[in-house]
């Protein structure tokens, strides 16, 4: 029997949480020392008992997935597939080994090419964010062990927020490139300053979705597990995600899983 929309959005998020739990343990081992090398290294632990955990979930759907973790399946495979999961178990390699608790768990329900649903994960704060097309985004706060429902989702905040500020765009935190600074010039012009607001993994996306930031240019690799979940929440709450050139949205289960510079505005 398949799954109605808000019976697989339940179970994304659950699975989310469930793959924070894996995350957060080997996280707050204060014994691990975080590499970015090494087959066994904390970072790899914390990603494949994540992947594990929501796989164990989301694989009774009988929908197929593709993880970070499984990149490697051949497109004459997954190009049947009308109906996918798209996951990073743990996105934010970075924040991670900086230990600033911003990375993610991502989970998007794509059909045909277009994600109709995800949902974005903050182990370390309990952040949901969840965006099912026409229902649009929410955002509640969830400890990891929490059991989730239909009811559960319900309870949170509609996005975007309505906030008063200046005119904002989101960068990257560790450098802005000169394709980013001469796109942010059209704004300047039009708005004087802009300010720029820095955060990690798909949250940037999220800032969007959340009414905390206009625009966010990224021009600069990022793979379809990267923005898949967060382009869902994006487009939910009325925003657009959209390649820099041809200004379409991004597609998903495309022969190359890298993904063209975009813009969510």
């Amino acid at each position: 029997m398949s799954q109605t929309l808000d019976q697989l959005t339940v179970i994304a998020a659950q699975a989310a949480l469930h793959g924070g739990i894996e995350i957060l343990e080997v996280y707050n081992n204060e014994e691990t020392q975080v590499e970015v090398k090494g087959d066994d290294s904390p970072l790899t632990q914390a990603d494949t008992r994540a992947h594990k955990a929501i796989m164990s979930l989301l694989e009774p759907t009988g929908i197929p997935v593709l993880s970070e973790e499984g990149k490697h399946l051949p497109f004459n495979e997954r190009s049947s597939w009308s109906k996918l999961w798209i996951v990073d178990p743990l996105d934010g390699t970075k924040e991670f080994i900086k230990r600033n608790g911003e990375f993610t768990v991502n989970i998007a329900l794509v059909e045909q090419g277009r994600p109709i649903m995800g949902v974005v994960y903050v182990p370390v704060t309990g952040e949901l964010y969840v965006g099912a097309g026409s229902k649009g985004a929410k955002k509640l706060t969830l400890p990891p062990t929490s059991v989730v429902s239909k009811e559960t989702l319900e309870t949170g905040v509609n996005l975007p927020v309505s906030l008063d500020r200046p005119f904002t765009a989101v960068g990257s935190r560790s450098h802005m490139n000169e394709e980013t600074e001469n796109f942010l010039k059209q704004y300047r012009e039009k708005h004087g300053e802009v300010a720029i607001l820095s955060k990690g993994s798909s949250l940037k996306m999220c800032m969007v979705a959340e009414g905390l930031a206009d625009v966010y240019p990224r021009f600069a690799p990022t793979m379809e597990w990267d923005t898949a979940a967060g382009q869902a929440v994006v487009e939910a709450a009325g925003f657009s995600m959209v390649e820099k050139e041809g200004r379409t949205p991004l597609r998903y289960n495309k022969e190359d899983l890298l993904n063209p510079h975009f813009i969510v505005l």
